[in-house]
This record gives structure tokens, C-alpha cells and sequence, in this order.
């Protein structure tokens, strides 16, 4: 029955063109047949590629994407995605507090001089705490975008985050309270890391997926460069307001974060997951400016509903189906932990969180405007990889971006150790290899930004089939923020023993990260949500599939001839 309820339009659309008196001959795609041969929701999405086509020259191929028609869906995207604003605000800033007399004065110990300063754990667990609450929101209440949907989800988030705001803004001498207000303010961003780019994928046209996936780290690039600038033009104060005016603007970032949630839609899978069709429709309408009942409209929402029906027979799954080799959903999880794990252990938080303190020991006497430049090269270069993620693909980014950035570690690492100081000094002697290593950083930050900072989170987004997405997704955005941890809270202890040899450990993580890459991750460039998970079942090899197919197009290879109509 429900073969011959997709060939009937076929046969119809065939026999007005004979009627028309159209003096080219046309084909039809053999594509009903494929229709019981798949097994997740590209019956839809088969139908809606089964066009005739000009017979005139070659098979013509879609129409050309018009740009112009999704500013509207552009601009929500921009809007979701500015929660990755309010992390690179907290990113930019909380280095540069680590060097601020009046924090130090609060939260600082005395040393045997009577000199107050803050010691290595401290530092390292006010830094990178922050992280482990990411890790704790993204686990456990990153569930709230399938309970209550993606923009609610992101409204608490936000809520929570601003808990932990005041209790860091209320802070005077004890350095627990503010320790505690940053692992509750790292709870409400982890909610935000997993439900931003998760709805941003899901109301995104798959043409520009990639590039609206990495306006979220866009967004937080943008935070940092801000968040600098914000530490270099208040460090001149003698009070509190060195630290306080940037936990304070944190309320105006939540307040534009909410305020933005009003105008995007809900996420068209969420709802009709929640049988709410109608609402669904005006989301996909809204999303990319056409009207409720019009043909793309209707066609979109049947290809969602179709890929949403076949994870809903599949039933809700548990935390232990995320281990089931299945379907290869093992492998896909994996991948996430791997692929964000990867994103910190190419070791670009090693400049972020401790910039400030890094540039001190080659010598600069301002090392503020030192991260004000990583933050400028950082916030430009993302641009870039907005056009690179979808014009050359998450693969080739990663494989490329890996290179470089080893690369970049090797003569980091080289300079520093070799030629930065002369005998036993700890004092920087040598000028030319300062400024050596303060142009690699700056070269290491360009290839980070347009390769291994947005792709991860594109490749997390369309991985996961929407009933484990969830889940899926806060698997790699735990992985993300241990190691975030890790590299915040290890670094100073880290770098107060091996100094710049630590630049060699990050430059083996790159040469792994390539090899990662290249064996298990595959391309996914202009391919559909339901047609990454049909590649995934047919298990095609990560260094094949820039070649594959999805079942929805392989009927151009294997046409009906229908008789030339002449007039």
C-alpha cells in the first residue's frame, strides 16, 4: 500500500507532461522500489528527490541554494547561539582575574613573606571548576530540551546560570563562595552547551548547517575577544570593580539570551515528537519565511515526521542503548567523546586561560594586550571557518587543522625551550624569541578557529538520531569539559616544572587527533540528518564517505526511459 501510494504521484506527474505537448523527452527515477529497501525515514525524503528530469544535456542537479531566502533562520540561529557568547565571556575573563591585585587581595593566601598570592590549586580550581559543572548540567539536565523542548530548555539553563552569577558577585574574602557560584553558573552552561547547538541543527537548511552550527563558536570566540577587553579596561581600577563590572555584565548577556528565545521557533523535530504537527509546521514556515500550507512547508514537515516515526517505533532509548553496537551507535558515541575530547587536547585553553600569565615569561610587559590580540585573531578567523566547514567539509577541516596546529605546537615548544632563556635563568633573554612565539600562538589560534574549534560541534550536532540526541550529545560535552578541566586545573602546576616542553605534549594529542580522524570520522557535507544516520547503517568507511551517495539520489543512477514526446 505504501508503494503504490508514492508511485501514483509519479505516473500522474508523467502523463500531464505528456499531455502538455512538451517537445523534450524526459526520465523518471526508479525510486519507489527503494522505498521498502531503507530503514530510517528516507521515504519522505526519496519522494521528494523523485523529480523527471530534462533529458536535454545531463541530469540536472538541484537548484542552486538562494542565500538570501534564509537571512530569517540565519538570524534565529544567531540568536540560539549566543549562549556560546556568554561561555567565551567566562573563557575571556577568568585568566585575567587570576592577575588582578584586588582579586588576589580577596581570595588570595599569604605566602612566608606576608605577601599575598594565589597558589597553584586555587588558581586551578577556580579556573577550571567551571567546567566540571558543565559536565554535571549537560549529563543531567541537558534531558530538559526532550521534556520540555529546546527553547525552555535553554531559558533554564540561562535561570540557572544567573544563580550562579550572584553568588560570585556577592563575594567578598571567601574564595569558596566564589568557587561555588562558578560550579552552579557551569551547571546552566552545560544545559546551554548541549540545547544551542542541538535546536541551532535542527532549524538550520542542511546547505548551511554547518556554517549556523559554528555561529555558536563564533559566539564564543566573539565572548573571549570581549572578555579581554573588558579585563584590560578595568584593570586600572584599585577596587573590586577590576573583576566585578565583568561578573556584572553576565546579567545583561542572560537577559539578551532570554529576550532572544521569544523570537526563535521551537525545534520542528521536538514538536512533532510530541505529536504537535500543527506547531511544527509554523516552525519550519517561520524558519525559512514561507507560508503554513505551501508545498516546501508541507514536504519538510513530512520528511521530519517520517525520520521522527521511525526513532519513535524504535523506541525511547535508555542510557545502555547508547553501548549497543547497532546501527553503529557505539561507534557514533565514541566518536563524540573523541572528536570534543580532542578539541581541548590540541591545547588552545592552554593561550585562553592562561594567557595572561603565559606571556609573562617571554617577557612582555603588558601581557593583557597580548590576549586582546589572540582574541581578535580568534574572533576573525572563525569567520573564515563558516565558509570553510561546509565549502571543503568537517573532515578535511579536522585533518588539515591537526597538521597545523601540531605543527604550530613543535616550533612553540622548540623556541621556547631552546632559545627563550640562556643557562639556568628563569628570566627571558632573548626578545626575537619572544616575539617568535607570540606570532605561531597567533598562527596556531587562525588554523584552531577555523578547524578544530567549530567543527567538533557540527559533526556532535548531526551524528545522533533524535531519540538518543540527547544523550548522545552530553556524552561529548562531558568529554569536552573534563578535559577542559584538566588542561585548566593541570596547567600551572604543569608549566611551573616542564615550562614550555608542555607544547610537545600537545603536539602528540595533534598527531593522534589526525590519525583519529582519518580512520574513524566521516564526512557528513551537505547531507541530510536522516541521511547521516542511513550512512552510519550501511557502515561506509570514514575515508570513503566524502563519495557516498544517500539512497534518496543513487535513483539518478538507475532511470526509466520514457518515450520521446513529440509535438
Amino acid at each position: 500500500m505504501v508503494q503504490e501510494d508514492i508511485e501514483q504521484p509519479i505516473l500522474e506527474r508523467n502523463v500531464a507532461t505528456e499531455n502538455d505537448g512538451s517537445t523534450d523527452s524526459y526520465k523518471r527515477y526508479r525510486s519507489a522500489t527503494k522505498i521498502e529497501e531503507n530503514s530510517f525515514g528516507t521515504k519522505e525524503e526519496i519522494c521528494s528527490e523523485t523529480r523527471e528530469v530534462s533529458t536535454v544535456g545531463s541530469i540536472s542537479s538541484e537548484k542552486p541554494t538562494d542565500i538570501w531566502k534564509y537571512t530569517t533562520v540565519c538570524l534565529m540561529c544567531i540568536m540560539v547561539a549566543f549562549g556560546g557568547f556568554m561561555m567565551g565571556w567566562d573563557i575571556g575573563t577568568i585568566g585575567g582575574f587570576m592577575a588582578q591585585t584586588d582579586f588576589i587581595q580577596r581570595f588570595g593566601t599569604k605566602n612566608e613573606d606576608g605577601v599575598l598570592y594565589l597558589s597553584t590549586i586555587r588558581m586551578g580550581l577556580l579556573v577550571s571548576i567551571f567546567n566540571i559543572g558543565c559536565a554535571i548540567g549537560s549529563v543531567f539536565l541537558g534531558k530538559l530540551g526532550d521534556l520540555y523542548g529546546r527553547r525552555w530548555g535553554l531559558i533554564f539553563g540561562t535561570s540557572i546560570f544567573v544563580v550562579g552569577v550572584i553568588i560570585q558577585i556577592a563575594s567578598v574574602s571567601k574564595w569558596f563562595q566564589y568557587f561555588i557560584g562558578r560550579i552552579i553558573a557551569g551547571i546552566g552552561m552545560g544545559v546551554i552547551a548541549v540545547l544551542s547547538p542541538m535546536l541551532i541543527s535542527e532549524v538550520a537548511p542542511k546547505e548551511l548547517r554547518g556554517a549556523m552550527v559554528s555561529c555558536y563558536q563564533l559566539m564564543i570566540t566573539f565572548g573571549i575577544f570581549l572578555g579581554n577587553c573588558c579585563n584590560y579596561g578595568t584593570k586600572s581600577y584599585q577596587n573590586s570593580k577590576q573583576w566585578r563590572i565583568a561578573v556584572g555584565l553576565q546579567f545583561l548577556w542572560c537577559i539578551i539570551m532570554v529576550s532572544g528565545m521569544t523570537f526563535v521557533p521551537e525545534s520542528p523535530r521536538y514538536l512533532v515528537q510530541q505529536n504537535m504537527f500543527e506547531e511544527a509546521k509554523e516552525s519550519i514556515a517561520i524558519s525559512n519565511k514561507l507560508s503554513k500550507e505551501s508545498e516546501e512547508t508541507l514536504q519538510e514537515f513530512e520528511i521530519v515526521k517520517a525520520g521522527i516515526q521511525a526513532e519513535l517505533d524504535a523506541g525511547e532509548a535508555q542510557w545502555k542503548e547508547l553501548f549497543h553496537r547497532k546501527n553503529k551507535i557505539l561507534q557514533r558515541v565514541l566518536m563524540g567523546i573523541f572528536v570534543l575530547g580532542l578539541q581541548q587536547l590540541t591545547g588552545a585553553n592552554y593561550f585562553f586561560y592562561y594567557g595572561a600569565t603565559v606571556f609573562k615569561s617571554v617577557g612582555l610587559d603588558d601581557s593583557f594586550q597580548t590576549t586582546i590580540i589572540f582574541g581578535v585573531v580568534n574572533f576573525l578567523s572563525t569567520f573564515v571557518s563558516l565558509y570553510v566547514v561546509d565549502r571543503f567539509g568537517r573532515r578535511f577541516c579536522l585533518l588539515v587543522g591537526s597538521a597545523a596546529l601540531g605543527l604550530c605546537m613543535l616550533v612553540f615548544a622548540t623556541v621556547g625551550v631552546t632559545s627563550l632563556y640562556s643557562g639556568d635563568s628563569d628570566v627571558p633573554s632573548c626578545k626575537w624569541a619572544g616575539n617568535v612565539m607570540i606570532v605561531v600562538s597567533c598562527i596556531y589560534i587562525f588554523f584552531f578557529a577555523t578547524t578544530w574549534a567549530p567543527v567538533p560541534f557540527v559533526i556532535l550536532s548531526e551524528t545522533f538520531p533524535t531519540n538518543i540526541k540527547s544523550k548522545g550529545m552530553a556524552l561529548g560535552i562531558v568529554s569536552n569539559q573534563l578535559w577542559n578541566f584538566v588542561i585548566g586545573f593541570c596547567t600551572p602546576w604543569i608549566t611551573k616544572s616542564i615550562h614550555f616542553y608542555y607544547g610537545y605534549i600537545f603536539l602528540g594529542c595533534c598527531v593522534f587527533a589526525f590519525l583519529y580522524v582519518f580512520f574513524f570520522v566521516p564526512e557528513t557535507k551537505g547531507l541530510g540528518l536522516d541521511d547521516i544516520n542511513t550512512m552510519w547503517e550501511e557502515e561506509t568507511y570514514p575515508w570513503r564517505s566524502s563519495s557516498w551517495i544517500p539512497p534518496s539520489q543513487r535513483a539518478a543512477n538507475n532511470v526509466i526511459e520514457e518515450p520521446e514526446v513529440v509535438a
